[in-house]
């Protein structure tokens, strides 16, 4: 195994990962705010699944996302 680019792949991955998964959902607030479907000073409730085939490995995490 090359641990370098074994290393290099994860971070690639992880970094699609945070980026994509932060305008999503700006885009959704966004929409939820100008639909009136959000007030602006929520607190809404998240969670993010990483599951790698092959490796029997599923995590979860649970956060806030807070808009005030």
């Amino acid at each position: 195994m090359n641990d370098e680019a074994f290393q290099k792949s994860i971070r690639k991955l992880l970094k699609t990962v945070g980026v994509t998964t932060q305008q999503e959902i700006e885009k959704a607030v966004q929409q939820g705010l100008t639909e009136g479907h959000l007030r602006g000073d929520e607190r809404l409730p998240a969670r993010i699944t990483v599951e790698v085939d092959g490796l029997n490995l599923a995590l979860d995490f649970d956060g806030d996302i807070t808009l005030e």
